[in-house]
């Protein structure tokens, strides 16, 4: 068993995602590297070092969740906080990136076939991975959820006709908007017990998942989430932020 506390991040071996395990790592975390690619998970945990692991995970698949959950009660008996960051902005790319047209995203075009995936990753993923990992974060002192959401799927922000970007509101910015909203439900389920949930925003951050088009760099992106994983006691739950602060829902 293991005498640290363990961290469990999603969509891990690059990115914000990869950022985070490694400022975790600087914690004092043992941190389980999740990638859908076994491999791609341990070449990510070879470059932070001893301290992180691979662990094969797609949050859309029931067998490869479950088997993560039965993984890390036999081999760490304990998960401490999870970050749920794996998600995509567009099926049918292999690096998740945003299509050339953002035109395609939007839903009154889109395929609905192209919508039930990116929700498939970035919606119903957290619900799975989350109730998966309940158990383990209900043992813990003080689990802690983060889920990395967006400014772009605000509805306060987007539903402002001054936003010059409401234009690109569609299947992605969607996806986060409901994923804020299950946060809540989470956040709300769970108020009773030590268990806080929280959503960070990253920022347009520069990663595959926009083409490398991002301003900020990861260390920046990861800097939130990494703050909502470490709160104590008297933090909050069911918030959504950024290291400006409050993020209008």
């Amino acid at each position: 068993m293991n005498n640290k506390q363990v961290a469990l991040v999603s969509g891990a071996n690059k990115g914000i995602g990869l950022q985070i395990a490694k400022d975790l790592v600087a914690k004092g975390f043992t941190v389980l590297i999740g990638s859908r690619q076994l491999e791609n998970g341990e070449t990510a945990a070879n470059s932070i070092g001893k301290d992180a692991h691979a662990l094969q995970l797609d949050v859309t698949d029931a067998n490869s969740v479950t088997a993560a959950a039965e993984h890390i009660q036999r081999e760490y008996g304990r998960l401490d906080v999870l970050i749920n960051n794996a998600g995509i902005s567009h099926p049918g790319k292999a690096d998740g990136a945003f299509p050339a047209s953002v035109q395609s995203g939007l839903l009154t075009v889109a395929p609905i076939e192209d919508i039930r995936v990116v929700f498939e990753t970035n919606v119903f993923g957290v619900i799975a991975l989350t109730q998966a990992m309940l158990p383990l974060l209900h043992q813990a002192p003080a689990g802690r959820i983060v889920n990395i959401g967006s400014s772009g799927g605000s509805l306060t922000w987007n539903s402002n006709p001054d936003n010059p970007h409401r234009a690109m509101f569609g299947t992605y910015s969607a996806s986060k908007s409901a994923l804020h909203a299950v946060t809540l439900a989470f956040a709300f389920a769970l108020e009773s017990t030590p268990i806080k949930v929280n959503i960070a925003c990253p920022g347009f951050t520069s990663t595959a998942l926009n083409n490398f088009a991002g301003t900020r760099s990861v260390e920046e992106g990861a800097r939130e989430a990494v703050r909502l994983a470490l709160i104590g006691a008297d933090g909050p739950t069911g918030t959504f932020s950024d290291e400006n602060g409050v993020v209008a829902w």
